[in-house]
C-alpha cells in the first residue's frame, strides 16, 4: 500500500478535521487572538495530522506485511479467515466475522469436494475389481466352451457395469445430461427388461409387465433405473418374480425375493451400503439404489422402498406430472 493510497483512505476524516481548524481559525480572529497564536494553532495541527498519518501508516503496512507473510505460509489460502489476527475496531470485526464465515463456507466445500474424490477413487477402484470378472469369463468362454449365448450373457453385464460407472460420473454435471420429456412407460419397461433378458433367464427370473400412463422424465435415465431394480431383484433373488406395474402416476417394481432387512430400509439408497444381503454375496458395491435415488431426485420422482424380509421388495416411482392414457 502506498502513501497516497493511505492518505486517500483517510480524506474524509482528513476533510472534517481541516475544517474544524478553519473554524477555529475564524472564531480566534473574530476574538482578536494575535495572529502568531492562530497561525501556532494550525501549524500544531497540521502537525498532529502528519504524525497520525504516518503512524497510522507504519502500523497498517506492518499488519498488511503480517497478513502477506500468513499467505506465503498457508498451504491452502482458504484458511487464512481462521488465522486472521484480532479486531481492532467495530468495522473491522464486522469484516472479520464476514471473511470467518467465507473461510468455513470454503473449508466446508473443500472437505465435501475431497470427500466425494476419495468415494469415487474407491468406487472406481472397485469397479476395476468387479468389472473383471465377466472380462475373465469371456476369456474362459473362448477358451473352453464358445458358447454365443454365454459369451452374449458376460457381455451384458459387462455393459451394465461400464453404464452404471458413467452416470455416477454423470451426476456431478446432471443439467448437461438430462433430457425431460413426455413419453409413454410401456415402451421404456419392455426395452429395460429386453436389453436385460440374457441375465434374467440365466437367473431364472420372470418378468410380468403391464399398465402405462404418460410422463414428464429422462427416458434414458428411467431406463436405466429400471435395469438396475430388475438386476438387483435378479442378483439378491434369484429365480423369483417380478411385476412391472405402471397405475395411476405410480410404477412400481416388486419381487417375492429375500427381501429386506427392515432396519436397513433406510439406509439401502445411501452411496456404498451394501447391506447383509451384499455383504453375503460379497460383489455388491452399494452404488445401485444409490444412483436410483439421486436419478430420481434429479428428476423430482418420489422414491418409495416397501420390503417384508422373506416375502418381497417393492420400489415405488411416484411422478409428479403426468397424463394418464
Amino acid at each position: 500500500m502506498s502513501v497516497w493510497e493511505y492518505v486517500s483512505s483517510k480524506a474524509v476524516s482528513l476533510c472534517f478535521a481541516f475544517m474544524a481548524v478553519v473554524v477555529l481559525a475564524v472564531i480566534m480572529a473574530v476574538c482578536s487572538a494575535p495572529m502568531a497564536l492562530v497561525g501556532t494553532a494550525c501549524l500544531l495541527f497540521l502537525l498532529l495530522a502528519a504524525a497520525w498519518l504516518g503512524c497510522g501508516y507504519c502500523l497498517e503496512c506492518r499488519r498488511l506485511r503480517r497478513l502477506e507473510r500468513m499467505m506465503e505460509v498457508l498451504p491452502q489460502k482458504y484458511l487464512l479467515g481462521e488465522v486472521l489476527p484480532a479486531p481492532v475496531n467495530a468495522v473491522e470485526r464486522q469484516y472479520f466475522s464476514v471473511m470467518k464465515a467465507v473461510s468455513r463456507s470454503a473449508i466446508g466445500l473443500v472437505e465435501r469436494s475431497q470427500e466425494e474424490k476419495e468415494e469415487y477413487c474407491r468406487y472406481v477402484e472397485s469397479w476395476i475389481h468387479e468389472i473383471k470378472t465377466p472380462l475373465t469369463a469371456c476369456s474362459l468362454i473362448l477358451d473352453n466352451d464358445p458358447d454365443p449365448r454365454k459369451l452374449r450373457r458376460e457381455l451384458k453385464r459387462a455393459d451394465n457395469l461400464t453404464e452404471t460407472i458413467l452416470y455416477y460420473a454423470r451426476l456431478r454435471t446432471p443439467d448437461r445430461d438430462l433430457k425431460i420429456e413426455e413419453f409413454s412407460l410401456a415402451p421404456v419397461m419392455e426395452e429395460a427388461v429386453k436389453s436385460q433378458m440374457e441375465l434374467l433367464i440365466a437367473a431364472g427370473v420372470s418378468v410380468q409387465v403391464q399398465g402405462d400412463f404418460r410422463v414428464y422424465a429422462d427416458r434414458k435415465s428411467l431406463c436405466f433405473i429400471l435395469k438396475q431394480l430388475l438386476l438387483n431383484s435378479a442378483k439378491y433373488s434369484p429365480g423369483c418374480q417380478i411385476s412391472l406395474t405402471a397405475q395411476c402416476g405410480v410404477l412400481s417394481v416388486q419381487d417375492n425375493g429375500i427381501g429386506i432387512p427392515s432396519h436397513e430400509i433406510r439406509r439401502v439408497t445411501q452411496r456404498g451400503f451394501t447391506g447383509t444381503n451384499g455383504r453375503r454375496l460379497g460383489t455388491s458395491t452399494g452404488m445401485g439404489l444409490y444412483l436410483v435415488s439421486q436419478l430420481c431426485g434429479q428428476m423430482g420422482i418420489r422414491l418409495e422402498i416397501q420390503s417384508r424380509e422373506g416375502e418381497f421388495t417393492r420400489v415405488s416411482l411416484e411422478f409428479e406430472t403426468l397424463t394418464k392414457l
